[in-house]
């Protein structure tokens, strides 16, 4: 099995250290990544400005840019080989509910997706590496089963408690848990008295019912979310051809 790896934390992270390390073991892997940490990026591309691809000491591929560059990057033109799947993380901090739309993780799966490459993205619920090592050998698990019963390609998000590997709860399939309106900005100032702002927190959850990934993880499991890009709102869809004749 041929695995391309990315992720959003930079190519230092130890997520993704993890990730290869667990993976090499079962599958021929390349990662390209980006050079610093690009959290929050979603699936944009850079546009403005040429990209470099560089190399490091460890076999690592980095690129000046986007979790989505990366990935873009070595499916049009730097790979010779088109890999059987892409794994996205570990991510350092969870990527669920309405956080995966702003997810750089779960971006550069969903590159690897919208080029019929199955893909999937992995996080870790709570930030600060815990049991890291734990989450990249149950990323292994899930990327040894396969997904046979899906139809391909698919793209998967996961998020896996900070627990020991004995600790940790099965698998579970689950749809996203919605949250609150974020927090608001938090105004400062530059050095020069001049105004800026930082994003707020996230909201607290409004949908965290059983059967959502919310649930999921509060309970030590494994949530696996199926998602699609399809954004077409269906309903309206019938009202506006009601409503326009």
């Amino acid at each position: 099995m041929r695995i391309l790896i990315s992720n959003d934390d930079g190519y230092l992270a130890p997520g993704i250290n993890a990730l290869a390390d667990a993976l090499a073991t079962v599958a021929d892997i390349v990662v390209v990544a980006p050079d610093s940490n690009r959290s929050g990026a979603s699936n944009s591309l850079s546009l403005d400005r040429p990209l470099s691809v560089s190399k490091a000491a460890n076999g690592f591929y980095f690129v000046n840019g986007t979790p989505t560059d990366c990935v873009h990057i070595a499916l049009t033109g730097m790979l010779d080989v088109r890999p059987d799947l892409v794994v996205s993380g570990i991510n350092n901090g969870q990527n669920m509910g309405d956080d995966t739309l702003y997810s750089g993780t779960v971006a550069a799966a969903t590159e690897a997706y919208l080029f019929g490459i199955p893909a999937i993205a992995f996080s870790q619920v709570h930030g600060g590496w815990a049991e890291v090592e734990t989450a990249a050998r149950v990323a292994r698990d899930i990327v040894l089963r396969r997904f046979e019963m899906l139809d391909a390609p698919f793209l998967l998000n996961v998020n896996i408690p900070n627990l020991p590997y004995e600790q940790m709860g099965p698998l579970v399939p689950t749809r996203l848990g919605r949250r609150h309106q974020s927090e608001p900005v938090i105004r400062g100032q530059d050095p020069r008295g001049r105004e800026i702002f930082w994003i707020g927190a996230p909201g607290a959850c409004r949908d965290a019912g059983e059967g959502t990934d919310f649930h999921a993880t509060s309970q030590g499991c494994v949530s696996v979310t199926p998602l699609q890009v399809d954004l077409t709102h269906r309903d309206q869809l019938d009202q506006l051809r009601r409503g326009l004749g």
